[in-house]
């Protein structure tokens, strides 16, 4: 437990969260016989389990257990944390969609603009399954710290 007073839950729930979010969907990756490297399931958007969504609902569930789940800081949390997934699932899944149709286009038109990358966003059941992921992890944490 030495190590639990040097670093905070909260700082604990969002490293554990993040990197293993990450590590399930390289594994997933793997299992869809995909173009699998860390670096690619680090770095592009989309993919099951939202990472994004997991850490900030991880947080939001230590801040909310250890602070109370009355407290401004919790509210501000759930705030955030619904902008995040409102952003994943429509802003950056729409955006992705207009890139994937622009692409389309230059292609079909035999046009030399390069092609941009577009990225990918998530689909509603990934940042649901993030967001339950998320709740685990934080309270796995929450009592571990406890």
């Amino acid at each position: 437990m030495e190590m639990f007073s040097i670093i905070s839950a909260y700082t604990l729930a969002i490293a554990i969260t993040w990197l293993s979010a990450h590590a399930i969907k390289y594994i997933i990756s793997i299992f869809k016989n995909e173009k699998a490297s860390i670096s690619r399931t680090i770095f592009t958007s989309g993919g099951m389990p939202s990472a994004h969504s997991a850490t900030i609902v991880s947080l939001a569930t230590v801040i909310g257990l250890r602070d109370g789940f009355e407290s401004g800081l919790f509210g501000l949390a759930i705030l955030v944390a619904i902008i995040v997934m409102y952003d994943a699932v429509k802003v950056r899944r729409s955006t992705g969609e207009q890139g994937v149709a622009i692409k389309a286009l230059i292609k079909e038109q035999g046009s030399k603009v390069k092609i941009p990358y577009a990225a990918q966003g998530h689909l509603i059941n990934e940042v649901v399954v993030g967001a339950i992921f998320g709740v685990i992890i934080g309270a796995v944490v929450f009592l571990a710290t406890k």
